[in-house]
C-alpha cells in the first residue's frame, strides 16, 4: 500500500505533464493539479463506506482511504477529521464555523442573539466553500458585522437608508427568510411612497378620498395577500392600476365641475364614453364608494366576459408534453411546471407558487400526488418519476433555500422562482402557458363535472362552469345522478 509520499521529479501518472511532482497517488506520481483533483472529489470507499479522498491503495487493490489503509490522513480536517470538504488546514465547514462565529459576534462575545438563526442558516448551506467566498467578495457581511456590533439598527428602515445595490436587496430578503427581519415585499413597499407623491398632486379632498380607498382597500388587501403567500407582481401592478383609475376619475369630475357625492348616472356613463380605457378599471373605486356611502347607485356598465379562445390542438398540446417528458436538457422545475400546465391547466404563476408539501411522495408503491386544491391526484408515469428527481435534487444556490417550503425555491432567499422565469424557458421551448393551460382545461371540461373540476384543480365554481360550457358538455344531471349512486367518481 503507498500515498502521498515526498517530492519526486518526474511525468504525472495521470495527466502526463512534466512538473515536479509532490505526491503519490495510487502508486503513482501526480502533478498538484491532479492532487487537487484528487482532493475536491471524494468519494465513497469501498472499505469504510465513508465520503473519502481515495489516494491510497487498498490490501485488495482497490483505492481506499487513508484510515482503511493504515496510512497518514494527509486530506483529513486538522479539527473534524471530515475529507469531503476541503479548504486548507481545516475543512470548508469548520472554517465557515470560525468565520461565521467571528463575523456575527457581539461586542461581549458569543454570537449576536438576534443573528443565530442567521447564523444556522450560514452554517446548514450544501456548499460552506460558496458561503465563505461571498464573505470575502461582497460588502454584505460588512453590513452583518456593523449589526452585529450594535453599529446598525435591526430593522427594514436601516438597511432602507442605505445606497440602494443588489448587496442590501439580497441581505434584506435574506434577514427576512431566516426570521431576522418581519416580512416584508419590497415591490409593495414601493407603493407607499409612489402614492404620496400621487396624493399631493390632488385637491385636498380629492386626495383625502383618494387615500381612504387606497390605504384601507386596495393596500389592505394586497398585504393579506402578501400574508397569505400569494402576492404576484401581477396584482401589485393591477393594485396601481385601480389606484390610477380612481384619480382619473376624480380629476374628471373636477374638470366637469362635480363632486364624487353629486355623480349621477348620466355623468358615469359621459364619463365612460370619454375614457372608455379607464371607466372599467375604475369600476373598483365607484364600488367601493358606493358602499361607503359616497355615492348614490351607479352603475358602470361593462361588456360582457367573452368565452376564452382555444387556439392550442390538443394533439398539439400532447406534443408538448411528450417533448417535456423526454427531453432531458429542460431544467426540471420547468419540466415540471410546463407539465402540471399542460395536463392539469394550473396558472402558471400558481404553479411557481407550490409548496413542497402539496406532493406526496410517502405512498404505498411508489405513488406521488400532488394536491392543487382539496383533493390529491395521482400522478401518472413518468411525471411521478420526474418529481421525485426533483425532489431528491438541492434547491437553488440560495443560503436561505428551504426545500421543504416551496417546491421551486429560488435564488432569492425564501422566495420561490419567479413566473417569468420559468415562462421564458417554456417559450424558449415552444410552449405558451396561457394557451397550453386553456387548451388543457377544454379537455379537462369535457372529461368531468365542473363541481369536481372545480374541487380538483382548484378553479372557482364560475370558471369551471364557463370552461363546461364551451366544452359544450352537458353535466345538468349529474348532481342528481350522483346521488342516485349512478356516478362514483370522477378523476381527471
Amino acid at each position: 500500500m503507498s500515498g502521498p509520499g515526498a517530492l519526486v521529479a518526474a511525468t504525472c501518472g495521470h495527466c502526463g505533464t512534466r512538473p515536479a511532482c509532490s505526491r503519490l497517488i495510487l502508486e503513482v506520481p501526480v502533478c498538484p493539479r491532479c492532487d487537487l483533483r484528487f482532493r475536491r472529489r471524494p468519494r465513497t470507499c469501498p472499505l469504510c463506506q465513508q465520503l473519502k479522498v481515495l489516494a491510497f491503495t487498498g490490501p485488495d487493490g482497490r483505492p481506499a482511504c487513508a484510515a482503511c489503509t493504515g496510512a497518514k490522513a494527509v486530506y483529513a480536517c486538522d479539527r473534524c477529521g471530515r475529507e469531503d470538504s476541503p479548504f486548507g488546514r481545516l475543512c470548508g465547514r469548520c472554517t465557515l464555523h470560525e468565520r461565521a462565529s467571528a463575523l456575527l459576534a457581539q461586542p461581549g462575545g458569543g454570537v449576536h442573539p438576534r443573528l443565530l438563526p442567521l447564523f444556522d442558516a450560514l452554517l446548514a448551506g450544501r456548499r460552506p466553500q460558496t458561503t465563505l467566498y461571498w464573505f470575502t467578495r461582497s460588502s454584505g457581511p460588512d453590513i452583518l458585522r456593523a449589526m452585529a456590533c450594535g453599529e446598525l439598527e435591526f430593522s427594514h428602515q436601516s438597511l432602507a437608508a442605505m445606497a440602494p445595490g443588489r448587496t442590501v436587496t439580497y441581505l434584506r430578503d435574506l434577514l427576512v427568510a431566516v426570521g431576522v427581519l418581519p416580512p416584508y415585499d419590497a415591490e409593495l413597499e414601493r407603493l407607499t411612497p409612489w402614492l404620496n407623491e400621487l396624493l399631493v398632486a390632488m385637491p385636498t379632498g380629492q386626495a383625502d378620498v383618494l387615500h381612504r380607498f387606497a390605504r384601507w382597500h386596495v393596500l389592505r388587501r394586497l398585504r393579506q395577500q402578501e400574508h397569505a403567500g400569494i402576492s404576484t407582481h401581477g396584482a401589485i401592478n393591477a393594485a396601481r392600476g385601480k389606484i390610477i383609475a380612481a384619480a382619473g376619475l376624480l380629476r374628471w369630475l373636477q374638470e366637469h365641475d362635480t363632486s364624487l357625492s353629486a355623480l349621477t348616472q348620466t355623468d358615469l356613463d359621459t364619463y365612460r364614453v370619454e375614457r372608455p380605457g379607464q371607466a372599467a378599471a375604475a369600476g373598483t373605486f365607484l364600488s367601493w364608494a358606493r358602499g361607503d356611502g359616497l355615492t348614490s347607485e351607479l352603475t358602470m356598465a361593462t361588456r360582457p366576459r367573452p368565452h376564452p379562445e382555444v387556439t392550442l390542438a390538443d394533439a398539439d398540446r400532447w406534443a408538448q408534453v411528450e417533448l417535456l417528458l423526454q427531453d432531458d436538457t429542460i431544467g426540471l422545475p420547468c419540466r415540471i411546471a410546463g407539465l402540471f400546465v399542460l395536463l392539469f391547466g394550473q396558472p402558471l404563476s400558481r404553479v411557481c407558487r407550490m409548496r413542497a408539501g402539496q406532493i406526496d411522495a410517502t405512498l404505498p408503491g411508489d405513488r406521488v400526488t400532488v394536491t392543487f386544491d382539496t383533493v390529491p391526484i395521482e400522478l401518472p408515469a413518468p411525471l411521478d418519476a420526474l418529481v421525485g428527481r426533483h425532489l431528491e435534487q438541492p434547491g437553488h444556490a440560495s443560503y436561505a433555500s428551504r426545500p421543504d417550503l416551496w417546491l421551486f425555491p429560488g435564488g432569492i432567499p425564501g422566495r420561490p422562482l419567479t413566473t417569468e422565469n420559468i415562462r421564458g424557458q417554456l417559450v424558449a421551448c415552444g410552449i405558451h402557458p396561457g394557451n397550453a393551460r386553456k387548451a388543457a382545461l377544454f379537455q379537462l371540461a369535457t372529461q368531468m363535472p365542473s363541481a369536481v373540476l372545480a374541487d380538483v384543480l382548484g378553479l372557482h365554481p364560475q370558471t369551471a362552469n364557463r370552461w363546461a360550457a364551451l366544452s359544450a358538455h352537458d353535466w345538468g344531471q349529474y348532481t342528481a345522478q350522483r346521488q342516485a349512486g349512478q356516478v362514483v367518481s370522477a378523476t381527471p
